[in-house]
């Protein structure tokens, strides 16, 4: 009654970071699902900080790797050591579709470039740097899959 091993081999993923340049974002598919991966610039990281709480839609986390009840600050949103990559589900939580990355009202804007953020264009939903939903229908935050680093530049999902 166990799940054989094409089961065994899906329940986890990893995945080699050192490729993924500062600003650079991947989106690779875990279980069937497209999960977004990016490399944090300085900014993005000190934007997501700098966000207060009653200022959020959503206030949970939506981390499987913190508490269920943990706030959604920038710090809860990544993994302790790791804050310059965040991983998530690259799911709109308003009716599953994918939001554009580098692109919202809640990005970096430096120059001509806007990095950081991301956008649903199916019904307007905007989510900061740290994936938090901040304007639109989405009625949660991105969330966040169970994760690990096995080494600085090696993460392992699910």
């Amino acid at each position: 009654m166990n799940p054989d091993a094409s089961v065994k081999a899906l329940a986890s993923i990893e995945f080699d970071l050192a490729p993924l340049a500062e600003g650079q974002e991947v989106t690779i598919k875990w279980r069937g699902n497209p999960v977004f991966i990016r490399h944090r610039t300085a900014k993005e990281i000190e934007a997501a900080a700098a966000v207060k709480m009653e200022d959020l839609i959503d206030p949970l986390a939506r981390n499987a790797n913190v508490k269920e009840s943990d706030p959604a600050t920038g710090e809860n949103r990544v993994l302790k050591g790791h804050e310059k990559y965040i991983i998530m589900m690259a799911v709109c939580t308003h009716l599953g579709c994918v939001p554009q990355g580098n692109n919202g009202e809640y990005g970096i804007v430096e120059g001509s470039a806007k990095h950081g953020g991301w956008f649903c264009p199916c019904h307007g939903s905007h989510y900061d740097t740290a994936g938090r939903i901040r304007k639109g229908p989405a009625p949660e935050n991105l969330h966040i899959p169970e994760y690990s680093f096995l080494s600085d530049t090696k993460v392992k999902i699910g």
